[in-house]
């Protein structure tokens, strides 16, 4: 059964965990990120369109041209919602029943925080997964770096939220302020084997560029490298921190100050980031080609 782009957008979350946890970003990011619900309303809200004919003549022209195979959408919206479940199963993987009173959250009586290479990749994926997305929605090759950093730099809305999520949550929380050039010296001393052993690049790795792991590496490091500047610049302008993160996530998350090294593994098993701004993305920019293209 083919995947229905209206249905995602319709079927997005008003609340629970992942919008929580957004939200906890806005402080950041200020008046980016609205929680798009609804393929009707976001057409309306993207266009400023109230005609019900012309919302209707978008939309129908936004899944059209999400259905149409030759162009990059659906490749897109399967990388975003596998690199989020790949994350969460390595997530939920590290979640072990310890009897004893430090339970987490009420109920999670333990998680273990995911080892830090296997965070590091992650990070790493993630970011490759943003690029190859972002290429396969423009219509521009897969290993197109110079075009996605040019783009980085007017991001906006929920693709600038998603980027404030991964700095912040898969980034900062488990790695610390250095965390960028703690994880570039990491995949810098990797070899092939061991990013084959992560369940997330498992997830993803077809479409990451690159004729085998030792190419796919190759490229996953010159990705992180060339966009390393911006994740700083971004990290510092922001004023993020890990425990400002944190003040914020403890807001909604009991216990997540005294379990620091928890915190990273617990939001991969409960907070879909990248799959929620993913699908708000490809509607947005679904949307407003298909108004260019009428």
């Amino acid at each position: 059964m083919s995947v229905k782009i209206y249905e995602k957008v319709d079927k997005l979350s008003t609340g629970g965990l992942t919008v929580r946890a957004l939200k906890t970003l806005d402080t950041f990011v200020p008046g980016q990120w609205e929680n798009l619900v609804g393929f009707d309303h976001t057409i309306k809200q993207v266009t400023g369109e109230t005609d019900a004919a012309m919302v209707q003549a978008i939309g129908e022209r936004a899944i059209a041209l999400f259905n149409d195979k030759s162009q990059g959408y659906q490749r897109a919206l399967w990388l975003y919602e596998t690199v989020d479940s790949a994350s969460g199963l390595l997530g939920a993987a590290a979640i072990a029943n310890r009897i004893g009173q430090d339970t987490f959250l009420g109920f999670l009586k333990n998680i273990t925080p995911k080892p830090e290479q296997a965070q590091t990749i992650d990070l790493s994926v993630k970011l490759v997964t943003e690029v190859v997305a972002f290429c396969h929605i423009n219509g521009i090759p897969g290993d197109s770096l110079g075009d996605f950093l040019s783009a980085l730099g007017d991001y906006s809305s929920e693709s600038l939220m998603r980027m404030a999520a991964l700095v912040s949550f898969d980034g900062v929380i488990p790695l610390g302020a250095d965390f960028s050039i703690k994880a570039l010296n990491a995949i810098k001393n990797m070899g092939p084997d061991e990013l084959e052993k992560n369940k997330t690049f498992k997830g993803v790795k077809k479409e990451i560029p690159g004729k085998d792991s030792k190419g796919k590496l190759s490229f996953i490091t010159e990705s992180f490298e060339s966009t390393q500047g911006w994740m700083d610049k971004f990290v510092s302008d922001k004023g993020i921190t890990q425990d400002g993160l944190i003040d914020k996530l403890a807001g909604f998350m009991e216990g997540s100050k005294s379990k620091l090294d928890y915190l990273g593994a617990f939001l991969d098993v409960s907070v879909n980031y990248y799959e929620h701004t993913g699908v708000q993305t490809l509607a947005r920019r679904l949307i407003e080609r298909a108004v260019a293209e009428l």
